[in-house]
């Protein structure tokens, strides 16, 4: 068996291309059923967020694998092979271990050190076992991944202070007008994303928010976390009655098409107040046609790219000190995918044991007659059982253990040898 990713992100693909390959929350029972379904491939996990898609498999063959997502990408995207394979990034095995704990630790992030991106890993790791696509290897996998972020976040100085795409948007937002406390500011979604907008416009002074949301229950919520503000809940099909009053306006909804467009806005924004839209979600919420009008001035999400440059190189340094943790977890996931090798041997040495034990337990038993009570028999059963557990303990944890390849191979066929073992069959 053998691991692989192939996936895009930031550093791959603009936000025009990720977009296209972004997969909502809703589709990816299907997307996961359709990717197990693909003869190559024995388990797949989806980690798609606004900077990201990755596709973690596990497959017998990594060359037919890896053609198998491609195949399943170029679908879903309705992206020709030819437009879509020099965004791709494809990592094997070690690499594509690493690559998970960097991500999980913030470390491959847009923004370096965010931690929303563990939380995004976590809930790829909930998903993927409930749509049954995430197995045994990569349940470890995933398991020492969000070891490894927790560890970074806990253990080192990255976490301090991190900022994510929300404070980035907040923090461009706080660069192109002359005093934030004095705008009108609207948010378009009441999800994490936008909590955080709300964090941050808070801490930078403004306090004329409106928070527009489908449901009114999770918006009136959002509000009630920050009870000291003056915030104000509308449904979000009134949009285009708050925003002529906005000078700001964030967009960070689950919407898979843009909620916003040239058509929209252009009868509705005057032209000497003018509006600015931070757009943070992928698949956008704004169209790129809003950048025709002159009086509107659009971001989106790669636009954060020279905000984020200014933190960058300090925090650059700390993410050195996470790199001899993540290694640490590297290993002690590649200490079990070794272990994997001597499950056969091991499973049939028990089984042959065990057969042994039940044989001569069935013997004995018979030989004391029917007088010998039930009680007495549990007893002398668990006690062979003993027996059995404490003989086989140490060879079995002295051959997982076994790190030299050479020496558990030669191990594993010594054991062979000498009880006869059958591990084909069994």
């Amino acid at each position: 068996m053998h691991i692989a990713v192939v996936g895009l992100s930031h550093r791959t693909a603009s936000v025009e291309i990720r977009e296209k390959l972004s997969i909502p929350e809703p589709q990816l029972e299907n997307a996961i059923a359709q990717l197990t379904s693909y003869p190559h491939i024995q388990e797949a996990a989806i980690l798609s967020t606004c900077n990201r898609l990755e596709i973690y498999i596990v497959t017998e063959s990594t060359e037919q694998g890896i053609g198998e997502i491609i195949q399943f990408l170029v679908e879903h995207s309705q992206l020709g092979s030819p437009t879509l394979r020099p965004h791709l990034f494809i990592l094997l095995h070690d690499d594509a271990v690493m690559h998970l704990m960097r991500v999980a630790a913030g470390l491959d992030s847009l923004v370096l050190g965010e931690g929303q991106i563990l939380a995004q890993v976590k809930t790829t790791h909930k998903l993927g076992q409930q749509y049954s696509g995430i197995k045994t290897i990569l349940n470890r996998l995933f398991k020492q991944a969000i070891t490894a972020g927790k560890r970074v976040r806990t253990e080192t100085s990255i976490g301090t202070g991190a900022v994510s795409i929300s404070s980035a948007a907040v923090e461009l937002a706080h660069m192109k007008v002359e005093n934030i406390s004095s705008c009108q500011v609207a948010i378009l979604g009441a999800g994490k994303m936008s909590r955080l907008l709300v964090q941050h416009l808070v801490s930078k002074g403004a306090g004329k928010i409106c928070i527009l949301n489908r449901s009114m229950r999770r918006a009136q919520d959002l509000a009630k976390q920050f009870s000291e503000q003056p915030i104000q809940v509308r449904p979000l099909s009134e949009m285009l009655s708050v925003i002529p009053e906005s000078d700001i306006v964030f967009t960070s909804t689950s919407a898979t098409e843009p909620i916003l467009d040239r058509s929209k806005l252009e009868p509705i924004v005057c032209t000497s107040r003018g509006l600015m839209l931070f757009d943070i979600s992928v698949p956008r919420n704004v169209h790129v046609d809003v950048n025709e009008l002159s009086h509107i001035k659009a971001f989106n999400v790669d636009d954060l790219k020279a905000v984020v440059a200014q933190n960058q190189e300090s925090r650059r340094k700390m993410a050195e000190e996470a790199v001899g943790l993540l290694e640490e977890e590297v290993d002690a996931f590649a200490l079990w995918w070794r272990s994997l090798e001597t499950v056969s041997t091991i499973s049939c040495l028990r089984h042959k044991i065990e057969a042994i034990r039940e044989q001569e337990l069935e013997k004995a038993l018979s030989r004391l007659g029917a007088e010998f009570g039930d009680k007495q028999q549990e007893v002398i059963e668990a006690l062979t059982k003993g027996i059995v557990n404490k003989i086989l303990h140490d060879p079995m944890v002295q051959l997982r253990g076994q790190q030299d390849i050479e020496a558990r191979r030669s191990c594993m066929e010594a054991l062979q040898m000498l009880f006869n073992l059958d591990v084909e069959t069994v």
